[in-house]
């Protein structure tokens, strides 16, 4: 066995440390998620101090943490560009009074769930999906009376649900490369555990969308569609945008490109459109986000969103999480536990639940979804592969604890992400979120259903 400078006793006081430290800062004495993270990564330098890490150890390994984010945090700063020239150019408000007019109270959460779950299946993005599509559903759901965190649990449900079957998805390509599985083999098993789950997600939408079975305010709807038509520019047209992340998405070309593409054909749309924006006012939206100004108030709240800067609180917060991540990996904090484990597998059963429990511990620990992944492929494949354990059942269940479970940690990337993006504490839509809780439990008791018909 591989000796580690941090010993396996003294890498599981760690952790519990961290945990409570972190989670007594944030939800006991309800301290910043930020300096939460700066007195846990405080800690821990002065515990690699002690154990004499070097400085240039300990700087490489907050270097390499940072740098595994880099992308995602481009691509944060892209959508925040994205969501304010996408309100210039009409594609939210466009897609907002379509909605309105098929929009009934009863079916409104169970259909944010399926068409959220289909546009992120289609474009492989949850991000995207959010981001866009969820922009708008959140502003029509406030304007009819639903609870915005109910909203934005069934708006993240869907998306996650439509990334983890979407074979465009980056973590469902990640999750079948490191368990050294063919793509289509990792979803057709996917589904046996997505679809049960999906099913489940959608009877509780069901039942909690029954809560507002009330009438619609026609005059009022009328009001809203009434501004939205006379404030910004209601037409087909203004969907080419959303059209062209759907066609870059089959076409397999990489987030960056696409998000940039989206945003310059938004910019020619609203100078087409709406030839009023100057350069500079125009750079000033992109920077700081759109600005609505129509006469009604709820409009303005709802639409007066996006730009870089909005994204800037997420994407602080996000190098805190990955310079911590950084740090137990590169002390090989993390190896040295999951070592530890995996000398302690002696069946089937307890491999894969393993597994899943390390990827959801990564998630919780470091809150990087590619590295719950990672981690726990590298560290367990050749576990799968010597119990002769289908290789399926190692990419299934990374995919099931893995990039699903990230949207529920307040310090993870996708949680801060959402928080930021839709403006709803990950706390408070935490409940709703039902189907990153139940894809994992499905996907355990599928497998264990599966082993018992097979020994049949």
């Amino acid at each position: 066995m591989k000796k580690y400078q941090v010993n396996f006793n003294e890498a599981v006081f760690l952790l519990i440390t961290l945990l409570l430290m972190i989670g007594s800062s944030i939800i006991g004495f309800g301290i910043p998620a930020h300096v939460a993270l700066l007195i846990a990564i405080g800690y821990l330098l002065l515990f690699a101090v002690y154990k004499k890490f070097s400085w240039d150890f300990i700087h490489d390994a907050l270097v390499e943490g940072i740098s595994s984010g880099i992308i995602p945090i481009v691509i944060f700063i892209l959508i925040g560009a994205l969501i304010s020239v996408w309100i210039a150019a009409g594609t939210i408000p466009t897609i907002m009074v379509l909605g309105f007019s098929f929009l009934s109270v009863k079916y409104f959460i169970p259909t944010v769930f399926i068409v959220c779950g289909i546009v992120g299946g289609a474009v492989g993005s949850s991000f995207t999906t959010i981001s866009t599509i969820g922009i708008a559903f959140l502003g029509m759901g406030s304007l009819i009376g639903v609870d915005p965190a109910l909203t934005t649990g069934a708006i993240v449900s869907g998306a996650f649900l439509g990334n983890s079957i979407s074979p465009l998805s980056d973590t469902v390509n990640l999750a079948a490369a490191i368990s050294e599985v063919d793509l289509f083999d990792h979803l057709k098993n996917t589904y046996k555990t997505a679809i049960p789950a999906a099913i489940l997600s959608f009877g509780y939408f069901l039942v909690m969308g029954l809560h507002y079975d009330g009438a619609l305010n026609s005059t009022e709807i009328q009001e809203i569609v009434d501004t939205l038509n006379d404030n910004f520019t209601i037409s087909f047209i203004a969907v080419i945008p959303l059209a062209l992340l759907f066609v870059c998405a089959w076409k397999k070309i990489p987030a960056i490109p696409t998000l940039l593409l989206s945003i310059c054909t938004s910019l020619i749309l609203m100078f087409f459109m709406n030839g009023h924006f100057s350069f500079v006012e125009t750079a000033d939206m992109i920077q700081n986000g759109f600005i609505s100004q129509t006469e009604n108030a709820q409009v303005d709240e709802l639409l007066s969103r996006g730009g870089i800067q909005s994204m800037m609180w997420s994407v602080s917060l996000i190098i805190l999480a990955l310079a911590l991540g950084g740090l137990l990996v590169k002390m090989e904090i993390i190896d040295c536990l999951l070592q530890r484990f995996e000398t302690a597998i002696a069946s089937r059963k307890k491999l894969i639940f393993v597994t899943m429990m390390s990827s959801i511990g990564i998630n919780v620990l470091i809150g990087e979804q590619y590295l719950s992944i990672i981690l726990p492929g590298k560290s367990f494949l050749n576990k799968f592969k010597e119990k002769k354990v289908p290789l399926t059942l190692l990419s299934r269940g990374l995919n099931d604890a893995g990039s699903v479970v990230n949207p529920l940690i307040p310090w993870g990337v996708s949680g801060v992400f959402i928080s930021g993006t839709l403006g709803i504490a990950t706390i408070n839509y935490l409940p709703y979120a039902v189907f990153c809780y139940i894809l994992p439990v499905v996907s355990f008791v599928v497998t264990m259903i599966s082993k018992k018909k097979a020994k049949k």
